[in-house]
């Protein structure tokens, strides 16, 4: 069993995972502000991964979203509404100067690359030789994958591996395609009475929007539709190209598979992939991290 982190938009979790089996153990979840200090944010996450009681000296793996320096385990985030105020520290040095027990080392890989490759040992991306991973949550998260190895770069591969980099209209993806993108095109298009309400109501999250539109409210599944279609277009190009035989969804907004799935799939018109959710939820990144730490040492 090997012991990993890994780091969401609300919250950090640290477990012992195993990359043979598939399996995950024991596990420390706390909630974490992503907007918060750095000191809140790394404060947590070395609570989390002391709570957790590996034994010493082991390695730990650590999803993580980008922009961040992965091989050196500095944080480059800046401008994309989460985790800015951790630019430029070394995330590597704080882990193993935190945790205890101490560990040897630390690892580090992108989340969206870690929950693919979780999904692709033992969930829905099983016996696909070429497949492409998306997470939707605060952003959008990618990863394209042969044969177990992450392609950053090549036919079918995004500017680094990074199909948030793609523009939809002069635009980022992610202004059409995230958590907050979702909620503001819902906020315009509601009443004023509304609007006063959605200013007031931090806790509305995307998975009330969807439950609006399971009751029958036409904007939210307009919304909804719009978001994911778009999302579909992008991608088609480039899982053709890519030649992926599927397209696996993960992270939060994937809770709405019944609302996505149809209008992600019109997006992608007859791109000839198989569509599916991801089936081992939070366990996709924990195990995908474990892999990673394994094949790095």
């Amino acid at each position: 069993m090997r012991p990993v982190l890994e780091l969401g938009g609300t919250h950090v979790t640290a477990a012992l995972a195993d990359p043979a089996t598939a399996t995950v153990t024991r596990r420390v979840r706390r909630p974490l502000d992503a907007r918060g200090t750095a000191e809140h944010v790394l404060g947590t996450v070395v609570r989390c991964a002391g709570d957790l009681d590996a034994p010493a000296g082991c390695v730990w793996g650590v999803a993580v979203p980008g922009p961040f320096d992965y091989d050196k385990g500095i944080a480059r985030f800046r401008g994309v509404g989460k985790f800015d105020d951790l630019y430029g520290i070394d995330v590597r040095a704080v882990l193993l100067d935190g945790i205890w027990p101490r560990p040897a080392d630390a690892v580090f890989l992108n989340d969206a690359h870690a929950c693919l490759l979780g999904e692709w040992r033992a969930g829905a991306a099983r016996d696909h030789h070429r497949c492409v991973g998306i997470t939707l949550g605060t952003g959008v998260g990618s990863a394209f994958l042969v044969g177990g190895d992450i392609r950053h770069e090549g036919t079918g591969v995004p500017p680094q591996g990074r199909i948030d980099l793609v523009e939809v209209g002069g635009r980022p993806l992610e202004d059409s395609v995230s958590r907050r993108a979702v909620l503001a095109r819902y906020g315009r298009g509601t009443d004023r009475a509304v609007d006063r309400a959605l200013d007031v109501d931090r806790a509305l999250d995307v998975g009330d929007v969807a439950a609006r539109a399971r009751a029958g409210e036409r904007h939210a599944r307009d919304v909804l539709d719009e978001a994911f279609t778009t999302l579909g277009a992008v991608l088609a190009p480039f899982l053709r190209d890519f030649d992926a035989t599927a397209l696996v969804v993960g992270g939060g907004m994937a809770a709405s598979w019944d609302l996505l799935r149809p209008a992600l799939r019109a997006g992608l018109g007859d791109t000839p992939v198989t569509l599916r959710a991801a089936a081992l939820g939070e366990n996709a990144a924990l195990v995908g991290a474990a892999a990673h730490t394994a094949a790095a040492r």
